[in-house]
């Protein structure tokens, strides 16, 4: 089957490979993939900046139809639709964090299209615990997006917190920033994005689903923006996605007091950042990484009651073969969700 490797440590190192289709194990399914999202760990596995083990096919975020089932795994079909969770693919399950649900802190942990074979490709076999059903009346596609839909719900409904009234700042208008948003919206918050001149495809987007305001940083005043919607007072949440060290400081400075803060981003390296402003606001600072099956739940939930408009999120599908144009637009900022497809 052809398949989107990472065929050895190095920034670059992916192409197209012909790979031995997966074999069925009795505790296992197999599933035709009907779409994968390219994501911006893809990215930063192909320029080697996230942890991999090569050779390994890439891809996540992905949906299939079961083609094979394993002869000890129970209630499963073939021709069933689902969700697949790739983070799972290696885990102890023994753990404190596994038994938790928290398994992203498994210290033996290994995800789809990094640790172990992802889904830029045909064929995939995984668990039956990693399969999350897609509801009744749910796209394939739709299929695709819960991965990234289940870390903005994580950010927005299980880690922040906020109250109906705040204002927040969303600084990075990425697709996990764009899910945020989404989620933020859904409660009626008055949200500002905040992105550089290179987002202004991905800021227009964030004005059509409903931000409050954006601000191009480098070409306009984000405090002068901030005093201006928040009559002088800053805003009660921030949440950084973009994973920059100037993002973080425009995000603190944003802040009233008592204010709070998630940090989603990646960064990759230290940064130098006004601390004080932690003690002297009395400032509430919170991480979020990945999700928990949780989560997934709350996903599935999510979807299934088609409330959440997520039909302009999907901004590109191409063939798997017509992979490079789909990582380019991602590293160019010129999308905000692209599908790859087997060919």
């Amino acid at each position: 089957m052809q398949a989107l490797v990472k065929y050895q440590k190095g920034s670059g190192n992916v192409e197209l490979r012909n790979m031995v289709e997966p074999e069925l194990s009795n505790d296992k399914v197999v599933l035709e993939i009907a779409h994968c999202g390219i994501c911006g760990t893809d990215l930063h596995v192909y320029h080697d900046t996230f942890r991999n083990y090569p050779p390994v096919i890439l891809g996540h975020e992905f949906s299939g139809r079961i083609v094979e089932v394993g002869s000890a795994v129970k209630d499963v079909e073939q021709g069933e639709a689902f969700s697949v969770l790739g983070a799972t693919a290696v885990q102890c399950a023994r753990c404190e964090y596994c038994e938790r649900g928290e398994f992203m802190f498994c210290a033996n942990r290994r995800g789809m299209g990094h640790g172990v074979n992802g889904a830029f490709t045909k064929y995939a076999a995984v668990r039956p615990d990693q399969l999350f059903k897609i509801p009744e009346g749910v796209s394939m596609e739709y299929g695709a997006l819960v991965e990234p839909l289940a870390v903005a719900v994580h950010v927005v409904e299980e880690v922040a917190s906020f109250r109906l009234g705040d204002v927040v700042l969303l600084s990075g208008p990425g697709p996990i920033g764009l899910l945020c948003l989404k989620m933020l919206l859904a409660h009626g918050l008055k949200v500002i994005v905040a992105g550089t001149s290179e987002d202004n495809l991905r800021l227009e987007m964030a004005r059509k689903y409903g931000a409050a305001r954006t601000v191009v940083v480098d070409q306009e005043s984000l405090a002068e923006a901030i005093a201006s919607e928040t009559d002088g007072q800053g805003v009660a949440l921030a949440i950084e996605t973009a994973g920059a060290e100037a993002s973080v400081r425009n995000c603190m400075e944003s802040l009233r007091p008592l204010g709070g803060y998630v940090q989603v981003g990646h960064f990759g390296r230290d940064l130098t950042l006004p601390w004080d402003l932690v003690a002297f606001r009395q400032l509430k600072i919170y991480g979020s990484v990945g999700y928990t099956k949780e989560t997934w739940r709350r996903t599935m939930q999510i979807l299934g009651q088609q409330t959440l408009d997520l039909s302009d999120v999907i901004t590109h599908r191409f063939p798997l073969s017509d992979w490079r144009k789909g990582f380019d637009l991602m590293e160019e900022k010129q999308a905000v969700k692209v599908l790859l497809n087997p060919d």
